[in-house]
């Protein structure tokens, strides 16, 4: 059996889907799985063993240089290639759902009308799978899987699930110490309301004895990672990572703090512990509570539906609160 994955954006939903793959192999490794991303997320999925093979689209640089009609052309082509017993679009939007209807297959399956963030995707399928849109994403993401293929993974699967991120960066020499607990802080997220504050991160250094990095992907984040130094100086600033760089040292690491962000859901993926903080986004839906992965949520009422991208809540998260889990998740780890 031949099938296909399109889930082409952002970080953290393309490693939410990702678990999937596992469980496919696990229900028949026999099956033959193709996976299309934008190629800007390319080293997320590069290395994974249970993907045959992933084709790369560029929508991102399409759009700025209005040359949609050649990713399409591209894309066309591969009509010509052998056709999947089946294409699941699991990202439920227009630009996936055409994607997945230009590929040649037997059947094409994704989330129905009520299920997706636009509603018009669903008409690209043979046959649509109702999930509510506010659903722990990685439990809806399973859930299609199962009703693709006709298999059932019990939630304690979920938990005793193998690591799921690779990479083959090398040591780029992280300063982690054996003799204390290595913490990464992200003080960085697709947007400010989902930031947790810089002067909160550097209260939180002083008051839980760790060694402690910090990762940034643009200048606004250098900015606030600088910012945290400034306030605790013992904090150490990592250069610029790639994705696999990334995944390297997030596998190293003893815990991770962060906000509703792509390197946060990587220690979940990694089995690392980690502590996920909420205020604009709904953190019952974008993250899944384990043992060594926890999630502490502000008291906004949030609409997963219509992100309030006013609601600055999570600055009013205690710093003290995220102090006690980390405790207790770094009793666990030893």
């Amino acid at each position: 059996m031949r099938i296909a994955i399109v889930k082409l954006s952002a970080m953290g939903d393309i490693v939410h889907a990702m678990i999937v793959l596992q469980f496919i192999k696990k229900f028949n490794d026999k099956i033959s799985i193709d996976w299309f991303v934008e190629e800007r997320f390319e080293n997320l999925l590069k290395f994974n063993p249970n993907i045959n093979k992933l084709h790369l689209v560029n929508f991102k640089d399409a759009r700025k240089n209005k040359s949609i009609l050649a990713v399409l052309r591209d894309l066309y082509k591969l009509r010509n290639h052998d056709i999947y017993d089946l294409v699941i679009d699991m990202q439920g939007l227009l630009k996936s759902a055409i994607i997945s209807k230009l590929l040649p297959s037997k059947q094409i399956i994704g989330f129905d009308k009520f299920s997706s963030r636009e509603r018009i995707a669903s008409n690209f399928y043979k046959r649509s799978f109702n999930c509510p849109y506010e659903t722990n994403v990685i439990l809806r993401n399973l859930a299609l899987i199962e009703f693709a293929l006709g298999f059932i993974v019990e939630k304690q699967e979920i938990y005793n699930k193998l690591p799921f991120m690779y990479s083959n960066a090398k040591d780029l020499g992280f300063n982690l110490k054996k003799s204390k607990k290595n913490i990464l802080l992200i003080p960085g997220a697709s947007h400010p309301s989902k930031r947790y504050p810089a002067e909160s991160f550097a209260k939180l250094v002083h008051l839980l004895d760790a060694n402690y990095h910090i990762i940034w992907g643009s200048t606004e984040e250098e900015l606030l990672a600088k910012e945290i130094k400034n306030r605790a100086p013992n904090v150490e600033i990592c250069p610029k990572l790639s994705i696999e760089e990334l995944i390297y040292l997030i596998s190293k690491l003893d815990l991770v703090i962060g906000p509703d962000t792509g390197p946060t859901h990587i220690a979940w993926a990694l089995n690392i512990p980690s502590i996920a903080l909420y205020g604009a986004t709904p953190g019952y839906r974008n993250s899944l509570e384990t043992q060594f992965n926890k999630i502490i949520e502000s008291d906004s009422i949030v609409n997963p539906n219509k992100i309030d991208k006013n609601d600055y809540s999570i600055k009013n998260i205690e710093v003290e609160n995220i102090v006690s889990k980390a405790r207790v998740l770094l009793t666990l780890g030893n």
